[in-house]
């Protein structure tokens, strides 16, 4: 059976910079090919891209991860029904969470005792879940919607008995487990109390490692008091900073079908069935490959785009091209690992593709700066970064609306 993959492959240079560090502060690295790359973990870049979603979509089409999702529930019941008080809304948004996701919803360890025999959230120490929970906006209004409902204002005792019922019960599961969000399906949900409500992710998101050698670098800084007299010598405070430069390969893959299960139909009658899915799909391509881990980023201000950009619609399964830099990347003739990097990337993609074949209707598109990446140009379409997302969303809505 034919699937639909989009795999998105940069080649993107950083200055010095320390974008993501492991406990000791260094950036983090990684042995390939049997030398030191510098690294940036996969978690790193898509939380960068989360980030960048909230530019590319609206609220409604995103989702919060919270350990303090009564807080975030009980003000949505407070938005429906401004009259309910703060801290029996709490108290509710707790009990429908209880209810939905079978998950412990309790006032941590550390501020329950300034909320003994006060009740849940009397003091400002809101119940939590144990671990970050991902409800998608829309799953949080229905929730609320349904608390409100249930809510006959005759105390929490009263609404528990509600919420016991089947058909209550039931209500409030359904609500956690359909419409769910872009950022949900794209990277995933887990429910550790009830694994009936994980969500499969639709993204892959390999580590960020240099297409070279890589060696970490440390910036010893000092910092002078500004009320020191002239006769004062020496620095207010002195320290060190660890840091590297790469040019590194970035590597992502989206399942579309997986996307399109998990996001379902279009919403709208409107709207076309592959909606939902390819909307999604546009907002990862753009916020993929213009988004940046903002570690140290006041320090370094390391603010680069991407050099070259690849995109490739597969039918069979996702391909990374990592393997053209497993022999690192020697420094060019002029300096810089970039053009040596696409001479290396333009010759090995065809060699791997034409080995092992590629069915025919896969389509490619290259979006590329600077003299450096010509050996990338016969790769695909050439195209900007507009047209690479509009083009991409087309095939996509193509694809998906033909059932291929």
């Amino acid at each position: 059976m034919s699937r639909t993959i989009l795999d998105i492959h940069i080649l993107q240079t950083v200055p010095p910079s320390n974008l993501n560090r492991d406990d000791t502060g260094t950036p983090k690295s990684a042995l390939y090919g049997g030398v030191r790359r510098a690294r940036v973990s996969s978690q790193a870049w898509k939380r960068a891209t989360r980030e960048a979603f909230n530019d590319l979509l609206s609220p409604s089409e995103l989702g919060v991860r919270t350990k303090k999702v009564a807080e975030v529930l009980a003000e949505r019941i407070t938005t429906v029904a401004p009259a309910t008080d703060p801290a029996h809304a709490v108290g509710l948004a707790a009990e429908m969470l209880r209810t939905a996701t079978g998950s412990k919803i309790e006032v941590p360890k550390r501020k329950a005792k300034d909320d003994q025999a006060e009740g849940e959230g009397a003091n400002g120490a809101a119940p939590e879940s144990s671990y970050l929970m991902f409800l998608s906006t829309r799953q949080l209004d229905a929730l609320a919607a349904l608390a409100v409902d249930l809510d006959t204002g005759d105390g929490l005792k009263s609404f528990q008995a509600a919420l016991k019922k089947k058909e209550n019960k039931a209500a409030a599961q359904q609500a956690v487990d359909t419409r769910h969000s872009v950022d949900i399906a794209l990277f995933g949900r887990m429910v550790a109390d009830s694994t009936d409500l994980n969500v499969e992710a639709a993204t892959q998101v390999a580590h960020a490692i240099s297409v070279h050698k890589s060696e970490i670098e440390s910036d010893y800084y000092t910092a002078v008091d500004d009320k020191n007299k002239e006769s004062e010598m020496g620095a207010g405070m002195i320290g060190s900073i660890d840091f590297n430069s790469a040019t590194l390969y970035r590597y992502a893959a989206v399942d579309v079908d997986e996307l399109h299960r998990t996001l379902g139909t279009g919403l709208r009658t409107d709207e076309a069935p592959s909606t939902p899915a390819q909307k999604a799909v546009a907002a990862f391509l753009e916020g993929f490959i213009t988004s940046l881990p903002t570690g140290k980023i006041n320090t370094f201000g390391n603010h680069t785009l991407p050099s070259a950009v690849i995109v490739k619609l597969r039918t069979r399964r996702p391909v990374s091209f990592v393997g053209a830099f497993e022999q690192p990347v020697p420094q060019g003739a002029n300096g810089g690992f970039l053009e040596e990097a696409c001479k290396r990337l333009g010759n090995y993609v065809p060699q791997l593709e034409k080995a092992f074949g590629v069915p025919d209707g896969e389509q490619s598109w290259v979006l590329r700066v600077g003299e450096e990446t010509q050996a990338l140009k016969d790769l695909g379409t050439s195209v900007t970064l507009a047209e690479l997302v509009t083009d991409v969303e087309a095939a996509v809505a193509g694809r998906l609306e033909s059932g291929v």
